[in-house]
Order: structure tokens, then sequence, then C-alpha cells
């Protein structure tokens, strides 16, 4: 049985992996940085509509964190996830924005466009990058 890693780090700790995993993501020919920082690689592009701030998103995720610990996977769960991209963490708000329906992409988020030096209280620590491989089915 694999051994679960400990996902959510001290600020030291996550702060040198986050260095690392934006680095590594950086040097990639396949990723692009947005002006905020956000880095994503396109995995599946697609003609669908693309959504504003306004809309509310049904997509498919894997969220993990820079050690690889996966947070949620909705694709292996089987049911997606519906929420308002205004209440989403901003690196999300910005990323859907970028995608049309239907499209996959996978987003490297800095902490400062997601939980930032606190974290949230359960499993994503300080300073950690996130790394979201999203699929967008639908807007309303």
């Amino acid at each position: 049985m694999a051994k679960r890693k400990q996902s959510k780090g001290s600020r030291g700790s996550n702060k040198n992996l986050t260095e690392e995993v934006l680095a590594k993501y950086q040097q990639r020919a396949d990723t692009t940085q947005t002006g905020s920082g956000l880095l994503y690689r396109v995995i599946e592009e697609a003609d669908g509509v693309k959504p504003g701030f306004q809309h509310t998103v049904k997509v498919h995720q894997r969220i993990k964190l820079g050690d690889g610990s996966v947070i949620d996977d909705t694709y292996k769960k089987g049911l997606p996830e519906e929420y308002a991209i205004s209440e989403a963490i901003e690196g999300l708000q910005e990323g859907f924005q970028l995608m049309n329906v239907g499209a996959r992409y996978e987003f490297v988020i800095p902490p400062e466009l997601a939980w930032g030096k606190r974290g949230n209280s359960s499993s994503i620590g300080p300073n950690a990058v996130m790394i979201v491989d999203a699929r967008l089915i639908s807007i309303e």
C-alpha cells in the first residue's frame, strides 16, 4: 500500500518546494505565464464559449500540491464540481476565463493566487503551490 504524503508542510519547506515547482514549469516550452504569475498549459483545446467572472462553472478537476499529494479529484469521483467563478481562488478565477467550454488545462497556481501565507485550515499549508488539472464542462 502506498504511503500517503504529508501534504500540509511548513511555511519554509512549502516556500522552497513552491519555488522549485514554479521554476520547473517556467522552463517548459508548453507553459504560458500570465501577468499575475499564473502558469498554465493547454492539455486539450475546445471551441466552446469562454466564461466570464459572473458565470457559474461546472468542472472536473484534480488538485495537487507541489509534493504530488492529491487534495481533490473529481475525475476519479465521477462527480464534477460546480461553483461561481467569483467564489474561486484568484488563480482559478483567472484561469477559467482563459478556457473555452470543453477545454482541459493544467494550472500551476502560486500561493499568492491561492491560499497565500496562511494556507487553508485543512489540507493546504502556508506558501503552497497548487497544480490543478481542470476540464471546463459547462457554464451558466
